[in-house]
């Protein structure tokens, strides 16, 4: 077994006029990089998208939930369990369980009460607690509730208590934002809405209703990295969960796509080429590739050479070349072995996995 192993996803995907990501203000997320503006899609949002795809591939026992209402997840429990108490008592007690580990809530009366920060919590985890709850509760039982029987998400994307860092959850993988590999600029669409209602045209005459939206459009580098190595022992060093969750996770990342304001602009594309790398001494971001904005007419087939020249140079003066590669598309010619996205989903996760064991 190796000590470590990573797997690296490298896409190249370019988006049509969108805004999937916004700041306060309603704008398109943007960064500096290479002395230039570039579109920028946080990580959170595209990790949102996936978590929302897990849904579709994953048993809601394997998953988890991000909420402040776990009180209310963990008191649907108590009752199923106890079908003899109420709802205010096993709301009481599922907040005694929790506040036993420091966990703050707020709220005039059990039924209002709410933690004071979204938590993530396995499906698992609550039916543990509610077990716990119906009994004699200590923190020491409660605590070892949170941080046992992680749901696959929960493993994967990590979790974070300000409260009581003991309760944290080590991500086993990082999802970097998605920027352009080019310089953009923001544009603005005016938009009109008619009033179907008004009866008299002439008295109504011009819009019910205008403004303005703020968008751009891209070719994006996104980057993701899972280790591999250490979501193994989250699993509790099942192969076979090693597997599926390294596939459903690539497919997650390549298939899904931010929600931001896509009843306006449909921007529902899919990666133009995809490099899967499975290395055995550290991941391995090429967004150094773009530090230099592409240029020019039709970008993608000049972001996918630079990215090819880029890769090489790295492997040939920084790191090794990775133990296996893959890759999907018309691009990447010379960094892998080119495969379908179906095919590529059916033998990562067991290459993976066999590294692990």
């Amino acid at each position: 077994m190796s000590a470590k192993v990573f797997l690296d996803l490298h896409v190249l995907q370019t988006i049509p006029p969108n805004c999937l990501n916004r700041d306060d203000t309603g704008s398109p997320k943007t960064a500096m990089y290479g002395g230039v503006r570039r579109a920028r899609v946080s990580s959170q949002a595209w990790k949102r998208a996936m978590r929302l795809h897990f849904n579709e591939e994953f048993d809601s026992s394997k998953l988890s939930i991000r909420t402040k209402c776990v009180f209310d997840l963990i008191a649907e429990e108590i009752v199923k369990k106890s079908p003899e108490l109420s709802s205010e008592e096993a709301q009481k007690k599922a907040i005694d369980a929790l506040t036993t580990v420091g966990l703050k809530a707020s709220g005039k009366t059990p039924d209002e009460k709410k933690l004071d920060a979204l938590f993530f919590i396995s499906s698992q985890q609550v039916k543990n607690i509610a077990a716990l709850a119906c009994g004699e509760v200590t923190a020491k039982d409660v605590k070892a509730a949170l941080k046992a029987d992680n749901g696959v998400d929960l493993a994967l994307f990590g979790r974070m208590v300000a409260t009581d860092p003991s309760l944290n959850c080590e991500a086993s993988a990082q999802v970097a934002h998605a920027i352009s590999t080019h310089l953009i600029e923001n544009e603005y669409d005016f938009y009109t809405a008619v009033d179907d209602y008004a009866k008299d045209l002439q008295e109504h005459a011009g819009a019910g209703m205008m403004g303005t939206i703020e968008y751009n459009s891209a070719t994006l580098y996104r980057y993701a990295t899972v280790a591999a190595h250490e979501l193994y022992k989250q699993l509790n060093c099942e192969s076979d969960a090693l597997d599926k969750t390294i596939a459903v996770f690539t497919k997650a990342f390549v298939c899904s796509i931010p929600t931001g304001r896509q009843n306006t602009f449909a921007a529902h594309t899919m990666p133009d080429a995809l490099l899967a790398a499975i290395r055995v001494d550290r991941p391995l971001n090429l967004v150094g590739a773009f530090e230099k904005p592409v240029k020019g007419e039709g970008l993608l087939s000049e972001s996918a050479s630079a990215f090819e020249k880029y890769a090489k140079s790295v492997y040939a003066d920084f790191c090794s070349t990775p133990a296996v590669s893959y890759v999907v598309g018309n691009y990447f010619n010379d960094l892998g072995k080119r495969l379908s996205l179906d095919d590529l989903l059916t033998v990562i996760g067991s290459e993976v996995a066999m590294r692990c064991l």
